[in-house]
């Protein structure tokens, strides 16, 4: 990505501020390891560095995965420094403009809350943010300045229940203060409600992430002021759109607008013009729900006989095990509970004998994207954001 030097400034830089934190390992262990979000939170440093923001307004946090090297000096993405940051340091800066990048593993809790997690989560603790208390502290007179703010968040929102935790989520609220009407606040999330954020391991990128930096790229000329909100996100919409016709995503990335005009949410899998109406595979499912709404789709999984014929291609070790039950709902739903928790690496065998049977396109495409997000939240915390 090639940045500008002396982009024309519609706000004044030093008025400007950013919460920069990309975290691609964790207390955890090497399986939540996640290539990238510190590579794209370093990206997007050097594209408000480059638009005139004083570094010392740039807070960047970052915990890189070996052996990348950001080459410039940053603060730990630990859960009490950031949250020092966004309780002690932020609010009283007194700017006009804030911008918050966040990237790393994410998952929608019970309450619908989005938590992020800090480097130093553990399976036992998993240290985070909860991003609607941080968002209610910025909308709130706890936080004086910043009447403009645009909070970007690549991150997962796969359903807390669906990763099978086995400890709670703790309480992780931001002390708030006076709700008043005096902020503008944007908040662009990657995944959408109960869905998995792409990430690229390979190329160690988020795909959201990148997309998001190749648009303000473009819009170099406006930095450091915010993009026209819908203006941004109608050029998101466009390119996930493409890519969930394309079968490389099932995420729908969605924008929240608060303002004292306004409150509203709108998501790219929305009706549009120029944007087709979603198909089944991209409204917002549990992954269970998914995978299970798919099989149903096909007409063999009705019949009991050719059912069967499905069970009977798997492992013997596998089948024997299988709860089985005359309702073919109740069945399919049994049988891949059953896989997923006790032999993930049978779900490739029941995908096998499925389309072995009935190997139409559109379904195969369908099941193929439903029990990749199966497998990714079964996995706990690996490869997707």
């Amino acid at each position: 990505m090639t940045v500008p030097e002396r982009p024309a400034r519609g706000v004044d830089p030093a008025r400007v501020h950013a919460l920069i934190v990309g975290v691609e390992t964790y207390a955890a262990g090497h399986q939540w390891d996640l290539p990238g979000p510190a590579r794209d939170a370093l990206a997007f440093h050097r594209l408000l560095l480059a638009a005139g923001v004083p570094e010392a307004n740039l807070r960047l946090h970052l915990a890189p995965l070996p052996p990348f090297r950001p080459g410039t000096a940053f603060a730990p993405a630990d859960h009490a420094i950031l949250r020092s940051a966004l309780v002690n340091e932020l609010p009283p800066a007194g700017g006009d403009v804030l911008w918050v990048w966040w990237g790393g593993h994410g998952v929608l809790d019970r309450a619908g809350h989005l938590r992020l997690f800090c480097a130093d989560a553990t399976t036992a603790d998993k240290l985070g943010v909860d991003l609607e208390s941080a968002l209610a502290r910025y909308s709130s007179d706890a936080v004086p300045g910043f009447a403009e703010q645009l909070w970007i968040v690549d991150a997962c929102e796969t359903f807390e229940e669906a990763l099978a935790f086995r400890e709670q989520l703790p309480a992780m609220s931001l002390p708030s203060g006076r709700r008043t009407l005096t902020h503008r606040q944007t908040v662009l999330r990657a995944a959408g409600r109960g869905r998995t954020a792409v990430n690229d391991p390979a190329r160690a990128t988020g795909l959201f992430s990148e997309i998001l930096l190749g648009l303000l790229t473009d819009r170099w000329a406006e930095l450091p002021a915010l993009p026209a909100p819908e203006e941004l996100f109608s050029a998101v919409r466009g390119r996930f759109s493409d890519l969930r016709a394309a079968g490389r995503t099932t995420q729908c990335p969605e924008i929240r607008l608060q303002s004292p005009e306004r409150t509203e949410i709108l998501t790219s899998a929305q009706q549009g013009v120029g944007h087709p109406r979603p198909g089944p595979r991209e409204s917002a499912l549990s992954p269970l729900k998914r995978v299970v709404d798919v099989l149903m789709s096909y007409s063999l999984m009705a019949d009991p006989a050719e059912r069967q014929v499905v069970v009977s291609a798997l492992n013997p070790r596998v089948t024997g095990t299988l709860p089985r039950h005359p309702r073919a709902r109740t069945d399919v739903t049994g049988i891949v509970t059953a896989l997923a928790r006790q032999y993930p690496e049978a779900l490739l065998e029941l995908f096998d004998a499925v389309v072995s049977v009935d190997d139409d396109p559109e379904r195969r495409r369908e099941l193929t994207d439903a029990l990749e997000e199966l497998t990714a939240a079964r996995d706990g915390l690996r490869g997707p954001r």
